[in-house]
């Protein structure tokens, strides 16, 4: 058994070895343990095997020398290559940080890193506040508390206080039972909150200049050997390395944001003195050739490119363009809408663009009288805009004022032609109609006089709308006694009559009676036909006709005798015309049986016998009378008028002259 032992000691020459030889064998076997990187427990069999066989005390010895070479030997093998794992992931991790851009991800990526290089159950990272003191949570790894994850560290306070003091690293084995830093209620809540115990803490350092923490932390007590704290002092400096870079990065890209902002506010602001120049020409070109607000309406519109709405104080008109170039007039005027009454007072008192809602809203004003307004819709305006729109609103204050300085002017010379017309119309005819040539008048052409009033109504409004109707359509307007006179191109007083009261009713927003008369027959008549017109209207006022119109044809009766003309045919036909026809075409006796009613003072019976018929039979052609001639033949005015018609009626069949007196006769 002995000789046995000793051949499995000596190796395969089966001699008994000596102390050297037992020596060498040790050795190669425990070189052979550290090829294979055994475990440290198999280090202690050869020894143990030796003492069984019982070998001599040296060997032994040996042996055991042998083995704890071997064991140092392995430490240092394992450190070196614990060592070189450690490099290796410094450098993956340097590597991994280098190709980050944000500093959100940059952060994340270290505690990740920390968490996973150290083996704890966290990592977290806090960085310092400049403004507010102390430091702050940034980012965590493996934390599930909310009130750790928002932790906020008051300069010198806890772990993380003093290290951020002193920067210089700190590690405690059992937070809460370590004296060497202060504790703070809140700090100490959230460290018990998130179960941590064990606590590794580094300086970030940047620059110089300390500007974190970097942590590792375990749920359970465990000492950090001085390697770990070296390696995360390495990860710390490639941290602050890559946070120093992702912070150039960020201000880089800042920069670059900034830079394109400026340039795109550079762009805006050029656009828009490009606008403010094209409008200044526009606007500078239109007054030269004497446009208007709806070339003003036009040029806005096309130049900041919204819809763009100008009402006309002066005329309460508006007119509206939209940036495609389409103009439209007679558009409505919201004055109840309040925000845009609102801007328009504002506007108005501080000479400015005012914003209304999503519209701007300009006042087009000569010193504190409103002239009109500027609305512009569907586009958003910069300093620059706003001025051009205000620029606008001085241009289109400027038309109007040119405007009515022109119409009054335009007005006076019509009324003071008017006025010459009426009074001594043939003093010197070649005159008065070159006078009217400037007006755009033709005093040859045949004009309609309308004499007109409104009890109640604004005076000024009615002769505005007077002089806004002669200056559309060529004609003259005026006023004598208080009485409103227009002359207007046309041949039929009714229809021009009725045209005429329609608008100065809208203007004065009540009743206009007007008397009318003519066609004219060149500047010698404007003088006959006011003087008929006149008498129409007083005619009118005399019977109670307030708000109508009416020339001596329609005043029947009453307007034969007012009638220069006195034109008796015509007044007989106009009234009894219906009858005649049906009479003349039928054969019947209309004509007759309605002068033997009225002869008879509406009597049937009497009647019945004037006309040798049944009084049934007068009925009926009574009847046939009211259908042809209107239901109204008896009230007493139309009455008396029917029984004029008659007697002229019968006067001309006997073949009386009855315009004898007008001739001279």
């Amino acid at each position: 058994m002995e000789r046995e032992l000793n051949t499995t000691t000596s190796g395969s020459t089966g001699v008994p070895a000596d102390d050297g030889a037992a020596g060498a064998d040790g050795q190669a076997l425990f070189l052979d343990l550290l090829l294979r990187d055994a475990p440290a427990v198999e280090y202690e069999r050869p020894v143990l095997r030796a003492r069984a066989r019982g070998d001599d005390p040296e060997v032994v010895a040996a042996l055991e020398a042998a083995k704890m070479t071997a064991l140092r030997v392995r430490s240092v093998m394992r450190d070196r290559r614990r060592r070189e794992s450690e490099l290796g992931a410094l450098f993956e991790t340097a590597n991994d940080l280098a190709g980050m851009r944000s500093l959100d991800q940059v952060l994340q990526a270290i505690v990740e890193r920390a968490r996973n290089l150290l083996g704890t159950d966290t990592a977290y990272l806090t960085l310092s506040d400049p403004e507010a003191g102390g430091t702050y949570m940034r980012v965590t790894s493996g934390s599930v508390s909310a009130a750790f994850q928002r932790l906020r560290l008051a300069p010198g306070k806890g772990l993380g206080g003093l290290v951020a003091t002193t920067a210089l690293p700190y590690v405690t084995a059992n937070y809460f039972a370590d004296p060497r830093f202060t504790h703070a209620e809140n700090i100490d809540h959230a460290v018990r909150d998130e179960g941590l115990v064990a606590i590794l803490g580094v300086p970030l350092k940047m620059n110089g200049r300390d500007v974190g923490v970097l942590f590792a932390a375990n749920r359970r007590e465990r000492p950090f050997a001085h390697s770990e704290v070296a390696l995360l002092s390495s990860l710390a400096a490639h941290a602050a390395i890559a946070i120093d870079s992702a912070n150039l990065i960020d201000d880089t890209r800042r920069a670059l944001d900034e830079l394109h902002t400026v340039n795109e506010r550079l762009q805006r602001h050029t656009a828009s003195v490009e606008r403010s120049a094209a409008a200044h020409d526009r606007l500078t070109d239109l007054v030269l050739r004497g446009g208007g607000v709806r070339e003003v309406a036009a040029a806005v519109a096309e130049v900041l490119g919204g819809t763009v709405l100008i009402h006309d104080a002066t005329s309460d008109s508006s007119v509206t363009a939209s940036p495609e170039g389409v103009v439209r007039e007679g558009v409505p005027w919201d004055a109840g809408d309040g925000d845009l009454a609102e801007a328009v007072r504002s506007s108005l008192a501080s000479g400015r663009a005012v914003r209304a809602g999503r519209a701007w809203v300009a006042t087009a004003a000569a010193g504190t009288e409103p002239l009109g307004t500027l609305v512009l819709r569907g586009v958003e305006l910069d300093s620059t805009d706003q001025r051009v729109l205000e620029r606008s609103a001085m241009v289109t204050a400027l038309l109007l004022l040119i405007r009515r300085s022109v119409s009054e002017t335009e007005h006076r010379l019509r009324g003071d032609l008017l006025d010459e017309l009426l009074e001594v119309p043939a003093r010197d005819p070649v005159s008065l109609r070159q006078r009217a040539a400037l007006l755009h008048a033709d005093l040859d052409a045949p004009h309609v006089l309308v004499v007109a009033e409104a009890p109640g109504g604004d005076p000024g409004r009615l002769r505005s709308a007077a002089t806004h109707v002669a200056e559309t359509t060529g004609g003259l307007a005026g006023s004598r006694s208080g009485r409103l006179v227009l002359a207007l191109p046309g041949r039929d007083p009714s229809a021009v009559g009725r045209r005429v009261a329609d608008e100065l009713s809208g203007a004065v927003n009540g009743p206009v009676t007007a008397g009318l008369a003519g066609p004219t027959a060149g500047p010698a008549s404007f003088g006959d036909a006011f003087a008929e017109a006149a008498r129409c209207l007083q005619t009118l006022r005399a019977l109670g006709r307030e708000g109508d119109v009416a020339t001596t044809g329609d005043l029947g009766f009453s307007g034969l005798l007012l009638s220069q003309d006195r034109d008796v045919p015509g007044f007989v036909s106009a009234t009894l015309g219906p009858l005649l026809e049906y009479d003349a075409r039928r054969g019947t006796l209309l004509v007759e049986t309605l002068r033997a009613y009225f002869a008879a003072g509406g009597n049937l019976s009497r009647a019945k016998e004037d006309l040798h018929i049944h009084v049934n039979t007068v009925a009926q052609r009574l009847e046939r009378i009211g259908q042809l001639i209107g239901a109204d033949w008896q009230r007493p005015g139309r009455a008396l008028e029917l029984q004029l018609a008659l007697h002229l009626h019968g006067l001309l069949d006997r073949g009386v002259d009855l315009l004898g007196d007008q001739n001279g006769g």
